[in-house]
């Protein structure tokens, strides 16, 4: 874990951060009225503020000089609807940003899932689901940031910072350019921290991918971790990754807190500069209006400075939202460039032969590893109709030929043909559409037993659920537990291994499919649950092409054929009793069967 960690802090990718922004504008653009209207708004919340300042030295002057309260009270009047602008322009401004930035973010949160579900099997096989689930939730939550902080609205403290420079060159260019003296230090400070910044949040988002990955391999595997007494060592794992995700953290707050205690300093030091040298220019002056004049100036000038470093304040926030953004960014734009799509059709001889047959290998060879195979040359050809059984030790092979049929994997060498034609030549959703599966290790998502069972899209037909709940032998325990509408916990973990595997053939039958796959579905049950199982596997295999890996020969012995594999070859093919008269590998295998289920009945 700890050298995929070390691998993932590079970065992802060398564009820069323009080129990054920039991969979010297909996700804005559909929105593009809402950033616009926030636009628009900018520039007059900044006019309506940035005028406060001179009706402030209009009011001084007015109180001073002139000595007027009609000029005083017209100054109070234009100050509270400069307030009132700026209140309503900057509300709809903040309104309409983040409203544009959910709805680009649930845009790009969408993309990123969608993509996901297209990428391949063996994509998952080699990277952790606690990293995929980060970049889905984590790193995009970061980029949501970016609009709920106000980040993008960066623009506007600029646009800020410009009209206060312009303003302060238009009450006073000398004591303007004593304050602009505070630009190359902070410039410098910027440009040193946008480095570390980076890096820093490289680093988090790597530790939480950890922690994440940890998290969930602990939660789903908190039994054994009980069962064997692990707890504390579990536990140092986890504090030792927490310790090192910790530790980025502290990376990003030193550096943080650096550049807001720079921007505070050189601030300070500013205002110091600019009071001294009114100080000194006020002293030359001559003359108590010249004096009171100047008063409303310098204070006026005082006010832009102050808020001058507010937006410079602001930036440097919102520059540490924009860093982690876009170092989340790096990592989604990385996930949404990985092109490993599942089972696109392929330009290959797509012509069908008329062979007869439902499903044909010719010369298969896959391995999962380089120079491993698990499937050596097979040859084979099942006929419509026919229901065959497959068996063999661990590790022979069973399952990958039904990932290969399903077409979870592309085959290294030969084909896989379903009703004559190349699976290569078809859409996933064209070729998975003429099977049904029944895994050994049935899933179920969260919700009724209704819609666990009617998958397929449009709305659940209740009637027909029911008739094949019926047909399996289920609907007597189901009706008791509440009917179609009762609930499903996380991977059905209130449902019985038994009756999750129900629920799978009631799934399959209702999915009416003329192709049939049962992986081991009636292993790991006991006899009584077995007897039932039985019944429902006869059920969905009448009147359909059926490959049925099988751990108890008992529930395939009454099929049309027989196939055992051994090491990743076709080793016999048969019906029962002219494997067991042959007296090969299938015939061992009945014998240590039989004598394991006598050993558990006496």
């Amino acid at each position: 874990m700890v050298a995929s960690a070390q691998e993932s802090l590079a970065p992802t990718g060398e564009a820069g951060d323009l080129q990054l922004l920039k991969r979010l504008v297909p996700y804005a653009r559909p929105h593009v009225w809402l950033f616009v209207a926030a636009l628009v708004t900018m520039p007059l919340a900044a006019l309506a503020s940035l005028v406060q300042p001179l009706m402030i030295k209009g009011a001084i002057e007015a109180t001073l000089v002139s000595q007027s309260m009609d000029a005083l009270m017209a100054v109070v009047f234009s100050f509270a609807a400069a307030i009132t602008v700026e209140f309503l322009t900057k509300f709809a401004q903040t309104y309409v940003m983040q409203l544009a930035g959910q709805r680009t973010t649930a845009d790009l949160r969408r993309a990123v899932f969608e993509h996901v579900q297209r990428l391949r099997v063996s994509y998952f096989d080699r990277e952790p689901v606690g990293r995929v689930v980060t970049r889905m939730t984590n790193d995009i939550d970061a980029i949501t940031e970016l609009f709920a902080s106000g980040a993008v609205t960066a623009i506007s403290d600029l646009l800020m910072l410009f009209g206060i420079v312009g303003f302060m060159l238009y009450l006073d260019v000398e004591l303007t350019l004593i304050a602009l003296l505070a630009l190359p230090p902070l410039a410098l400070s910027v440009n040193l921290f946008r480095r570390w910044a980076r890096e820093a949040f490289r680093s988090i988002r790597v530790h939480v991918a950890q922690l994440n990955a940890y998290l969930n391999e602990q939660v789903q595997g908190i039994a054994i971790v009980q069962a064997y007494g692990r707890e504390a060592e579990c536990g140092a794992e986890y504090r030792e990754i927490n310790e090192d995700y910790r530790a980025a953290n502290y990376r990003n707050i030193k550096a943080d807190a650096l550049l807001y205690s720079v921007v505070e300093s050189v601030a300070t030091a500013c205002l110091a500069m600019v009071l001294y040298y009114a100080a000194t220019q006020a002293g030359l002056l001559e003359g108590s209006a010249a004096m009171a004049a100047y008063v409303g100036t310098v204070v006026a000038f005082y006010d832009y400075i102050q808020r001058f470093f507010v937006p410079i304040r602001d930036l440097a926030t919102k520059y540490t939202v924009i860093q982690s953004a876009l170092a989340s960014a790096e990592r989604i734009f990385s996930l949404l460039g990985h092109h490993e799509p599942d089972a696109p059709a392929i330009a290959v001889d797509s012509a069908r032969e008329e062979t007869g047959s439902a499903i044909e290998f010719r010369g298969v060879t896959f391995a999962y590893k380089p120079g491993q195979p698990v499937i050596h040359d097979l040859h084979l050809r099942i006929a419509q109709g026919e229901q065959v059984g497959i068996v063999g030790a661990t590790g022979s092979g069973k399952t990958t030929l039904m990932a290969l049929l399903l077409r979870l994997y592309e085959v290294q060498e030969g084909s896989v043909r379903v009703n004559g034609q190349d699976v290569r030549a078809l859409s996933r959703e064209q070729h998975r559409a003429r099977f049904a599966t029944v895994p050994q290790d049935v899933f179920l998502f969260t919700g009724t037993v209704l819609e666990n069972i009617a998958l397929e899209v449009g709305e659940p037909d209740r009637e027909r659920v029911r008739a094949v709940l019926e047909r399996v032998g289920a609907w007597d325990w189901i009706e008791a537990r509440g009917g179609l509408d009762a609930r499903v916990e996380e991977r059905g973990g209130n449902w019985s291994a038994g009756e999750r595997q129900l629920l799978a053939f009631a799934r399959a039958l209702y999915r009416d499919a003329p192709i049939l796959v049962l992986d081991e579905a009636t292993a790991n049950v006991d006899s009584e649950t077995e007897a039932r199982l039985q019944h429902a596997v006869s059920e969905v295999i009448t009147g359909r092409t059926a490959l049925v890996i099988a751990h108890r020969l008992s529930t395939i012995r009454a099929l049309d054929r027989i196939l055992v594999f051994h090491h990743g070859r076709l080793a016999e093919q048969g019906t029962h009793d002219e494997l067991v008269d042959a007296g090969g590998i299938y015939a061992r295998l009945h014998a240590l069967q039989l004598a394991s289920e006598g050993a558990a009945a006496e």
